[in-house]
This record gives C-alpha cells, structure tokens and sequence, in this order.
C-alpha cells in the first residue's frame, strides 16, 4: 500500500488531531507567552525562563512548538509566542559555560525555524553561534563531540547527539563552509559504529579515550542498566539518522535508521503500541514512554517517504499505530491544563509526567501527516 494511500485511509483522524492541536494551543501559546515551560504543575506550564535554568537543554521546544504550529496555520499568535520565547533564550548565552551537545535542541528548532519560515536575521545569528558551539565540542583525534561538561565526561558521547548535528548540515548549507557538515557526518559514524548494536537495539552513553574513537566503557544512563536499551535513545538513533541522510544522501544513515526502526516496531507492537521505557527492561514494574512513541514516529514518517513504495507501508503504519495509541492514552485535551502529551519518562525508574517536547514530536508528526513540507531539523 501506498504512502498516499494510507494517508487518505487516516485522513478524518489525522484532520481531527490538527483542529484538537489548533484549538488547545491557541490557547496555552496566550497563557504561557512568557513562559518557557518543561512540564506542568497542578495542570499549570512552570517555567524555566529564570537564572541557570535558562540552559535547561528541552528549552528551545516551546519555541519550537508555536513555530509547527506557525507553518501549519500561518496564526500570527503562534508566530508573537514563538518570537516572545527566542528573545526569553538569548539569557541563555550569557551562562555559554553550561552550555554542551544539547543546544540544536536549545535553538535549531526555534531560530533556525524562525530564519527559515521568516528570513529573520537575528534568528540567523543565533542559530550560527548555536552551531559555532556544537561545533567545538568536536574531539579532533577521537572523531566525535563530546556530550556534557566536567573533566570526567571529556570522551563521553551520547545517543541525543544524533538530533543535534542537523543544526551542523544547516550551517554547512547557509554558509558553504563543509566543516560544519564533515564534523557532523564524523559523529554519525562514530554513532555507528559504536552506539548501534547489531540487533538494532542502541547504547545510551559511551566513554572514549581522548586521544583515539576507542571504547572504553558503556553506561546504561537512562535507561534499565549496562546492555539494556533505552526507547527514547532508540527513537533519537532513528530519527537522528534519518535527518542525517536527509542532509547528505548517504545511504548507509537511511539503512541504520531502518534498522533501529525495526528493533523499535517489534518491540512496540507486543505491548499495544505502548513503547516502555527500556526495551530490555524487567517486566515488573511495566513502565511506558510516551516521548518514545511520537519521537521514533517523526522518524518512521520520514523514513517512509525515503524508501522505495513497496516498503513504504511498514513505517508509515508503525508510526500511526504509534501516534493513535499515544492519542488514545496519553493526550490530554482539557483547555484548562496547558500540556497535550502525558506520561513522559525522563529516566527509568521516574516517575511519568507532561514533558514539552512530547508535545512538540506529537505536533510534528501530525504536521507530517497532513503533509507539510516543513521540516525544522
């Protein structure tokens, strides 16, 4: 079955979601316009605008958020809220020494989204700087950006960084300067090579020596344990991927994000399309993810529009399993409380919560599936 095909069959349901979306956060981007929420407290956004914590790496989502909605309505409201969040982030350059791998969360999806919907300049220059600091994180002997701050962690690399070399692919096409680019397709391989296990199934951290790519040592972070398999770093591997050959056409990045992608669908489909927190996890206390489940969608959604037809069907309809699941359980439409998505992990053995970038994958992924061409990575 076609892409088209299985978009048409899910259309009534995809155009329900986007009004539900549209009427929801027209309302939370008035209520929350000098915010920049994480989760919420007593149904209420809190906000993490305020000192140090304007470097929390899940800050640029919001933004981001009101700019998805921006492209798929053209509602000025969304675009005042979006532009309201960027000015709030610009605090966050001025702690540039808490600053670490995270920051194409922090501001490709938000300034890079402004410049490309936009053409603002400001937003531009933001975004450049995000990628001048990415960018030297880069370990020159070991071939790889190190992941957060402190002596003990200069070789750790991280699963999340997938998702924030696109903000090197754009500076490498807004500029023309390939290093950018080549600094990024290092770290994929890297990636590759030693965070993809053979069956798919994905590391969360590794420790390497400064001087050469050796591995020394995994860690399970967020997920069960040592050898375990995290789902939201799985979801960061397949869309991280994807989005790698996006930017630059190597079919070997496609291949591993269909390969992850598969691990990630047998694993998904024998618990409803509920994806738990870690794959190779206990099965007592049964713990869920619902920031899994609409990240590795955006993934699958891309990856079906890249494959040949006839394998088109296998992805696409994973990922609306995925998302009509994670609506069915997990959404919360209430006008009254300002998150969507509930039930997001941050770690194994936390306790779930409403986290902004649930709603930001969720909101993606049905902009996907209505069919805009915006892609803000």
């Amino acid at each position: 079955m076609s892409y088209n095909t299985i978009i048409c069959e899910n259309t009534q349901w995809i155009d329900s979601v986007w009004k539900k979306l549209d009427k929801k956060l027209s309302v939370t981007s008035l209520k929350s316009r000098d915010k920049i929420p994480y989760t919420t407290q007593n149904g209420i956004h809190d906000n993490r605008a305020e000192g140090e914590r304007i470097t929390s790496w899940t800050n640029g989502f919001w933004g981001g958020l009101m700019w998805l909605m921006y492209a798929g309505t053209g509602k000025e409201e969304y675009k005042t809220t979006a532009k309201k969040a960027e000015k709030i982030m610009d605090n966050a350059f001025n702690y540039v020494h808490r600053l670490h791998h995270d920051v194409g969360f922090m501001w490709h999806i938000m300034s890079g989204a402004s410049y490309r919907l936009t053409g603002d300049m400001e937003s531009r220059n933001r975004n450049l700087l995000a990628a001048q600091l990415l960018m030297g994180r880069y370990n020159v002997d070991g071939g790889y950006i190190v992941a957060w701050n402190g002596e003990e962690k200069r070789g750790w690399t991280i699963i999340d960084t997938m998702m924030n070399i696109p903000l090197l692919y754009w500076a490498t096409e807004e500029t023309g300067d390939e290093r950018f680019a080549m600094v990024a397709k290092h770290h994929a391989d890297m990636t590759l090579q030693n965070h993809v296990r053979p069956d798919g199934s994905v590391v969360h951290i590794v420790s390497h020596h400064l001087s050469r790519p050796d591995v020394i040592e995994t860690f399970g972070g967020q997920g069960y344990g040592v050898g375990s398999c995290w789902s939201r770093g799985t979801a960061w591997a397949i869309y991280g991927f994807v989005l790698s050959y996006i930017h630059t056409g190597d079919e070997k990045y496609l291949d591993a994000a269909k390969e992850i992608a598969h691990y990630f669908i047998a694993n998904s489909a024998g618990t409803h399309w509920l994806p738990k927190v870690d794959f190779r996890a206990p099965d007592e206390p049964l713990c869920y993810d619902s920031t899994a489940s609409v990240i590795t969608a955006c993934g699958l959604i891309e990856i079906a529009k890249h494959v040949h037809e006839y394998e088109q069907d296998l992805y696409l309809n994973a990922a609306i399993n995925l998302l009509k699941a994670a609506e069915c359980n997990w959404c919360n439409w209430d006008e009254n409380e300002d998150s969507i998505l509930q039930n997001g992990t941050v770690r194994y053995g936390t306790e779930p919560e409403p986290i902004i970038y649930g709603d930001f994958f969720f909101t993606e992924a049905i902009l996907k599936l209505k069919g805009s061409e915006f892609l803000p990575w």
